[in-house]
């Protein structure tokens, strides 16, 4: 599965030093995982310099998620030599986001330096201002709480030419709009275990979990996909309007 953003489509600009910096871990990780083919070799520039891109960030991301949900490395080279081979960074951080939405909730509380070292990179004050300001940071004293599936989404967003205002419409769109769908959804199934045990009804809500996110995720991407063609189509159809009222 393969997308077509142009993030996508990145030339690999990383050193192997900028990458584990980046991701959060170490080189001798990075040549580790390599070494096992859980990374994808880098493209070699001058100087026979090896430089990585998002796709190796994501495929980092996705191996870490993995680990914190307790799989073993065995298992993460099972499961990533089952992924198709030609998966986007995008597609990588899909799989990610489903693997993330098995764990329970995890909020830990850090002191700067571990902040910056699960970040991946040194936060200014204004960044961390505006972590706080998005949710996915609170000040406890001289510490920070910090939810470590939004802290990447996070920092991440730090780096988009948006406002932060357009970044905080955006984020209560998702809620109000995630919660509507959660809602609806459990009034579908509500039916389906009424007359179930407690334990069955469980063992439903973990099997449809990740196969509800997934769908949902997927289904947003498309739709979203339709919606930016739809947006740059626009422009084209009023420039053809123009020049045929011209003609």
């Amino acid at each position: 599965m393969t997308t077509d953003t142009e993030t996508d489509t990145e030339e690999p600009t990383l050193t192997i030093d900028e990458l584990a910096a980046r991701a959060g871990t170490t080189v001798r990780t990075v040549r580790f995982y390599s070494t096992k083919g859980l990374l994808p070799p880098p493209v070699i520039g001058a100087r026979r310099v090896g430089h990585y891109g998002q796709e190796h960030l994501s495929r980092l991301a996705l191996i870490e998620e993995l680990q914190h949900q307790g799989m073993t490395l065995a298992a993460i080279e099972r499961y990533l030599a089952q992924l198709p081979p030609d998966l986007s960074a995008h597609d990588l951080a899909i799989h990610r986001a489903v693997v993330a939405s098995w764990a329970p909730d995890t909020v830990e509380t850090l002191d700067r330096a571990e902040l910056e070292r699960r970040a991946g990179r040194a936060l200014s004050e204004e960044d961390v201002e505006r972590l706080v300001a998005m949710d996915v940071v609170g000040l406890d004293g001289t510490s920070y709480r910090v939810d470590s599936g939004l802290l990447r989404l996070g920092v991440r967003l730090l780096d988009v030419p948006v406002s932060q205002e357009a970044i905080l419409a955006s984020r209560n769109v998702l809620i109000e709009h995630s919660r509507a769908a959660a809602h609806e959804l459990s009034q579908v199934f509500r039916g389906e275990v009424s007359q179930r045990a407690a334990q069955d009804v469980k063992s439903l809500s973990a099997h449809m979990q990740p196969l509800v996110v997934q769908a949902l995720l997927t289904t947003f991407q498309r739709s979203l996909r339709e919606e930016l063609r739809a947006w740059l189509k626009e422009p084209e159809e009023s420039a053809k309007a123009q020049q045929s009222e011209e003609g």
